[in-house]
């Protein structure tokens, strides 16, 4: 048994070498960024505008393209949502779909009816295909559209089924497109609780990569990769595209065209730039969204991205392009190596500086390689523990900008975590573009289900009551503002300037509307079924501030005076099984029909 352990730790020695050389390596590089991202804090100067100059800016008409397959379920909130909260008038969202998801082209088409800068475009074949073959065919019917309509798309913005769009994202991507042909707005997933180790983890990387990574690539010069949403394209760069790669302008061959675009526009130099991580009223400009939260699911994400990134960039870009661009692919596919090496480094890494450290070095020939492999390993141990301090340091630092101190002390345990993720990834993605390399296969869309946030989680994404009166014309932001600095802590914003005279009871129904996205009615007590009157007890309606008043296509109507929430939708589950569908009613109007029901 003694025999067995010494021969095991000999063996473990030997492997202990090239792992720590490598996490040098690895460590180095890192290390050398956050040196530059650190520097960055005291040269780099920007002389933005403030937000009253961003919206007097002229606006540029922005297409913003929505590639879908099998987003029935998420689509009807993300598109109701965000035309409620974007802060920017001149907008048209492309959703494309496929003949063969029915589902997602009926949601598509209550949507085009439901909002005018709404279209659809319909892929001419069945899916799915790729995520940029989509988006190809959203881009031609946009040039129907504009022969249509007799007007001109001057910005191409890209987004996904599940995405929150900040409402200023569009003002910063409007105001950057005079001097950049590719703008990145950050990228960052919603909070989850400390307990999701795998959400948590795309939280660290994401607050890390935006934080950190894509600012100093912008900084040295490297090509700036899309992230897929939230990047503002210009009309001529991708016209160039299109005219270069035969109306492809996302390749369809490659899984991650975002990556590819970024770097197909960059060899043609066209200027790129990654918008700086700011926060407005606690929130940071940025687009979020919910990234898989399960282990499964965020294998098959981080499968797609391996594959797209690095197999498939290796195979079309090998290592050319000068000693910057191959910096940067050893950037990007790295991984390929340094997943593996890592899983390996958490089980060897340990036991390999505890034997080291501990052990007799005897018999030959393996006591004089143990000799020989001591002082290397007695340097390389502590250079790479301290790399490996510095950027887990520099990880948390970022993951507390946005999710807080207690949540990123969890940064440690999930990048140890993530490591079996990212083995599982991989291995799977060397084996599909093994297996389509072999075949002659084009690689098929690898979707992840999406998860759309619920009406908790989107309120603080919301346009600001005080900017929407003031943007309907309801008021001037003279009478805004001195109703904000007059109002009682007690009272709401609304209420104290309908009592002021500012604005009516009506006009303040009307923008909660459309700040909230929720259709306002006016009912007439006379019209009330008793019937359905009745549908609830009296003492949700008393204590909900809620009246059902018509049930239709299997649909149960309920009006109100105060804005829906979770806990109202949840209460009201428990007396029916029909869909839930609120309208917003003045109080005055509430007040004169539950009168009328006596209730």
């Amino acid at each position: 048994m003694k025999e067995l352990s010494a021969l095991l730790d000999q063996w473990l020695t030997l492997i202990l070498l090239p792992i720590a050389v490598w996490v040098l390596l690895s460590g180095l590089d890192d290390l050398f960024i956050n040196f530059v991202w650190l520097l960055s804090f005291y040269s780099r100067k920007r002389d933005d505008p403030s937000l009253e100059q961003l919206r007097e800016e002229p606006q540029k008409r922005i297409a913003v393209y929505v590639p879908l397959w099998h987003e029935a379920d998420v689509i009807s909130d993300m598109v109701a949502h965000n035309v409620s909260a974007i802060q920017y008038r001149d907008y048209t969202i492309f959703i494309g779909v496929y003949p063969n998801d029915f589902d997602t082209v009926n949601a598509v088409r209550k949507l085009e009816t439901r909002f005018k800068n709404v279209q659809m475009s319909m892929c001419p074949h069945d899916g799915p295909t790729s995520k940029a073959d989509c988006l190809n065919w959203i881009y031609q019917r946009m040039l129907l559209h504009e022969e249509a309509e007799g007007v001109r798309f001057d910005i191409i913005l890209p987004h996904d089924a599940e995405d929150i769009i900040h409402p200023l994202s569009f003002l910063w991507i409007n105001h950057y497109s005079e001097k950049y042909d590719m703008v990145q707005i950050p990228v960052l997933p919603l909070p989850t609780p400390f307990s999701e180790f795998t959400h948590g983890l795309y939280c660290d990387e994401f607050a890390e990569n935006q934080t950190k990574d894509l600012a100093v690539r912008e900084i040295l010069g490297g090509f700036m990769p899309s992230c897929g949403v939230g990047t503002g394209f210009s009309r001529w760069a991708l016209e160039q595209l299109a005219d270069r790669e035969m109306n492809r302008i996302f390749d369809p061959s490659c899984l991650t065209e975002d990556y590819e675009n970024g770097f197909r526009l960059h060899a043609m130099k066209c200027r790129q730039m990654f918008a700086p991580l700011r926060m407005v009223d606690g929130e940071p400009v940025a687009t979020r969204e919910y990234f898989p939260r399960d282990f499964r699911s965020a294998v098959k994400q981080r499968t797609r991205w391996i594959t797209g990134i690095s197999l498939q960039g290796w195979q079309k870009h090998g290592w050319k392009g000068g000693i910057g661009q191959i910096y940067w692919h050893w950037r990007d596919r790295k991984g390929l190596i340094g997943n593996f090496v890592s899983g390996l480094a958490n089980v060897l890494f340990i036991y390999g500086l505890f034997t080291a450290a501990t052990s007799v070095m005897t018999g030959l020939p393996w006591g004089l390689m143990r000799a020989a492999l001591r002082l290397p390993l007695q340097f390389l141990l502590p250079a790479t523990l301290f790399c490996q301090v510095i950027q887990l340091g520099s990880r948390m630092y970022c993951t507390s900008r946005f999710y807080g101190w207690w949540f990123a002390f969890g940064a440690i345990p999930r990048a140890i975590f993530g490591n079996s993720i990212n083995i599982l990834a991989t291995s799977f993605a060397m084996l599909q573009f093994l297996r389509g390399y072999i075949k002659k296969e084009r690689i098929s869309w690898l979707k992840t289900d999406h998860s759309y946030p619920t009406r908790a989680a989107l309120t603080a994404h919301k346009t600001k009551l005080g900017e929407v009166l003031v943007m309907s014309n309801y008021c001037t932001r003279e009478q805004m503002e001195q109703a904000l600095s007059t109002k009682p802590k007690d009272m709401r914003l609304g209420e104290h300037m309908v009592k002021l005279g500012a604005i009516t009871e009506d006009e303040l129904y009307e923008a909660l509307s459309l700040q909230q996205n929720i259709p306002m009615a006016e009912l007439d007590a006379k019209h009330l079924s008793p019937v359905i009157s009745r549908a609830l007890p009296a003492h949700v309606i008393r204590d909900y501030h809620v009246l059902p008043f018509k049930v239709a296509a299997g649909s149960l109507f309920v009006a109100g005076p105060d804005l829906p929430n979770d806990d109202l939708h949840k209460a009201l589950r428990e007396f029916t099984r029909l869909e839930i569908r609120f309208e917003l009613i003045t109080q005055s109007n509430f007040d004169l029909l539950k009168a009328a029901i006596s209730v």
